[in-house]
């Protein structure tokens, strides 16, 4: 997943960020709400939004964008752990509640629940399947012709990234954001390098072109 951190402190920004990127989610990590002007309106999976920041509140900056209509899941991670303060914070729109310190292990958890929830419908088993590959978001493995496919980082980060969004047209621009974040080189033909090798490991009809759109893959009904 892509992640939009906002903490303005540097020990846990750091640490936060090179966890969840060992993980591998795309995190773009600002410490002040002026410098989360650069990426205003990019797609994003989850907000991980601090509460007091040197130039205002997180907590106020997530209202806005929820009357806004903005529905993108956001976790506040926050020193304030009083009741009516947990109360406030889902009130205002945050989808969870994490008082610090924060355990790196505990978030990146709380992010599979998500994934979880999130992802498009699934069976029984918990797979989806996509003309004849099969995925388990979960288990983060992919499968072809009833045989295990090892993916790569990015590749699967491309997988995820449309799954979460099957059935809809993801832009290019904003697919290579959800996969290389704020300083992809759009450029580039990284995209494409990696759609035609996920294709090659799964089947063409895997993802769909939609020329002068984007790309998009539709889940077994």
């Amino acid at each position: 997943m892509r992640l939009l951190l906002l903490e303005d402190d540097a020990i846990l920004g750091e640490g936060l960020r090179d966890y969840l990127r060992a993980e591998g989610h795309v995190v773009d990590w600002f410490a002040s709400l002026r410098e989360l002007q650069a990426v205003d309106g990019e797609p994003y999976d989850v907000w991980l939004l601090d509460w007091h920041l040197p130039d205002g509140s997180g907590l106020d900056w997530l209202a806005r964008r929820r009357r806004a209509g903005d529905a993108t899941a956001a976790f506040m991670l926050t020193a304030r752990d009083r009741l009516d303060d947990r109360v406030l914070g889902l009130d205002s729109g945050a989808d969870d509640y994490l008082v610090k310190p924060v355990d790196p292990a505990e978030l990146a958890a709380r992010l599979r629940v998500l994934q979880r929830r999130q992802a498009a419908p699934q069976h029984a088993a918990g797979t989806l399947a996509v003309g004849d590959a099969v995925f388990d978001l979960a288990a983060r493995s992919a499968a072809a012709g009833g045989r295990r496919v090892e993916l790569t980082a990015r590749e699967w980060a491309l997988v995820e990234a449309l799954l979460r969004r099957a059935g809809r047209v993801v832009a290019k621009a904003d697919l290579e954001r959800l996969l290389l974040g704020a300083d992809a080189d759009l450029q580039s033909n990284a995209l494409e390098v990696h759609v035609s090798s996920v294709r090659r490991k799964l089947g063409h009809g895997v993802i769909e072109t939609l020329r002068g759109l984007g790309y998009r893959m539709t889940a077994n009904g």
